[in-house]
């Protein structure tokens, strides 16, 4: 499917020189020339990516996008004719995900386009793909997990640890690969607090919190989330590694 990129500037010139890259690069590109287009076009298309021009007529760009990132997670790459350490902390502080002041070449624009289409997208992926190991379920888009079908309530901390060992189930993750999993939501976490992070999961979804069968402990290393069956497959995938050795 092709990416939407919603164009917000004021020059017109600019504007179609913007259009003409996007559409050359094989993007669909929509033009509007003042802040409260932006806002409209933005709200009723849902763009894949928004080109917000900062100083623009009726609502200013950062107006713009303090308003959108209320609302949505719509990736923003605002232009701007200001350079000053100033602007571009005002800029990102309003939710901008990307800053290019003016001029710049067509080349970097672009590459920055494609940088912020990519990454949206495989956040879109991350959101959308449950992960399933065994009868245990995480559900990242909805941020809900479940043993056997039945909910388990897991706090922030709890879900973002679990979620990244979910990702590839049978893989050791160390304590400080975990850690950075929930940095966000706790910047004073330590490794510590990651294994009572992991204690704690185990009381929700093991049968015995003593003799773990998912969450299980690689001593000396980290954790990992596994089942008896992906163990089997794991062993398979290593003795077929060993015979083709």
């Amino acid at each position: 499917m092709v990416a939407h990129v919603l164009i917000a500037e004021d020059d017109p010139r600019q504007a179609e020189v913007l259009r003409r890259y996007l559409e050359a690069d094989g993007y669909s590109a929509t033009v509007v020339h003042d802040g409260r287009s932006a806002l409209d076009q933005a709200r009723e298309h849902e763009p894949d990516l928004l080109v917000l021009d900062v100083m623009m007529p009726g609502l200013s760009g950062l107006t713009v996008c303090r308003t959108l990132r209320q609302e949505t997670q719509l990736p923003i790459l605002m232009l701007t004719a200001r350079s000053t350490m100033d602007d571009l902390v005002q800029g990102l502080d309003m939710g901008a995900d990307d800053y290019l002041t003016k001029p710049y070449s067509p080349r970097e624009f672009m590459a920055r386009v494609r940088t912020l289409l990519r990454r949206s997208a495989a956040v879109a992926a991350a959101k959308t793909r449950a992960h399933n190991v065994g009868a245990l379920a995480i559900d990242p888009d909805h941020h809900r997990v479940t043993l056997n079908g039945a909910e388990i309530d897991c706090t922030p901390g709890e879900f973002a640890i679990l979620e990244a060992l979910a990702q590839q189930p049978g893989r050791v993750l160390t304590r400080a690969q975990l850690l950075v999993h929930t940095r966000g939501l706790d910047r004073s976490s330590t490794e510590r607090t990651i294994d009572v992070h992991v204690m704690n999961l185990r009381r929700k979804i093991e049968q015995d919190p003593r003799r773990p069968e998912y969450l299980l402990t690689v001593f000396g290393i980290g954790y990992r989330l596994t089942t008896d069956q992906t163990r089997a497959d794991q062993a398979r995938a290593d003795q077929t590694r060993a015979d083709q050795a």
